[in-house]
């Protein structure tokens, strides 16, 4: 009964759509236009060195979060608690800012410059989006790593491996199975997050999109083509993520379900990987 219902509501609001002043011609015309899929090009761009920065300091913050030098532990708890505990946008906008505070930045007896000079957009947005994201990550990463038996690590010191190598050989690829789920969500949020970064003037999707309908006044056509662009990035993130979970879950009596959406999306690029494989070997 409920699917019905669901299924009743969902036709309602297509019907709506459909039915509503909207020029769909209008859609489909700006759909590839070159301001659009730059702004798209330009959020994969951020999205994917925001994340490799947020890793990096996740990772770090983590390992100090498990310290147990007190310095180190608190320095990170003070990371998390400051960026974790303060909105994105401000944190953006504090970034692209930062030029009133400090007008000059500068590595003594070797290089300086305006900070305005290097606070660019890009900069500022990269900072803004890595550093906010790192402060989550560093949570996720700690409690992968929590989730590892302590005897593993304690095996690992026994037969002579230090510290540092017992958590990059051991410990750290089985935790990457509790990691990686959360991981993915991270950075499908992280992508979405970015449009935040048109405040800073920064050329991103939907800053590309509110440049066209300044001018020409399409203002839901225009937004309708990037939350397109939008469910593109994502599901070809959600895809990604299913395929190295299932390749790290492999011997693991229990899988993550699936939605009949995703099941579709799976077979349809099984059956192409199946026909590729069909062709190489007739060749």
């Amino acid at each position: 009964m409920s699917g019905v219902i669901i299924i009743g509501l969902l036709a309602l609001l297509v019907r709506a759509f459909a039915n509503a002043e909207i020029d769909w011609s209008a859609v489909g015309q700006y759909l590839t236009a070159h301001a659009i899929l730059s702004g798209f090009l330009h959020t994969i761009e951020i999205s994917f060195w925001s994340m490799v920065l947020a890793s990096f300091l996740g990772l770090v913050f983590a390992i100090m979060r498990l310290s147990h030098n007190r310095v180190a532990n608190s320095v990170a708890w003070l990371y998390v608690w400051l960026f974790r505990g303060t909105p994105v946008l401000l944190q953006l906008l504090l970034w692209f800012n930062l030029a009133i505070v400090f007008p000059r930045f500068s590595i003594p007896g070797i290089w300086q410059d305006k900070t305005i000079n290097i606070m660019s957009p890009f900069v500022a947005a990269l900072l803004g989006l890595g550093v906010n994201e790192g402060a989550y990550l560093t949570e996720v990463i700690r409690s992968g790593i929590l989730s590892v038996d302590e005897g593993q690590e304690e095996a690992s010191t026994a037969l002579g491996l230090s510290r540092a190598r017992a958590l990059r050989h051991v410990v750290l690829p089985q935790a990457l199975r509790i990691i990686l789920p959360p991981y993915g969500n991270e950075a499908i949020g992280l992508l979405k997050t970015s449009s935040l970064a048109a405040v800073i003037a920064f050329p991103e999707l939907l800053e590309s999109a509110e440049q066209i309908y300044y001018v020409n006044s399409r203002v839901i056509e225009l937004l309708l083509v990037a939350a397109a662009w939008y469910l593109v990035a994502t599901s070809a993130l959600s895809v990604g993520q299913y395929y190295l979970e299932r390749r790290l879950s492999r011997g693991l009596a229990r899988a993550r379900p699936r939605s009949s959406f995703e099941q579709l999306i799976i077979q349809g690029l099984d059956r192409l990987s199946a026909r590729s494989g069909r062709k190489e070997v007739r060749t």
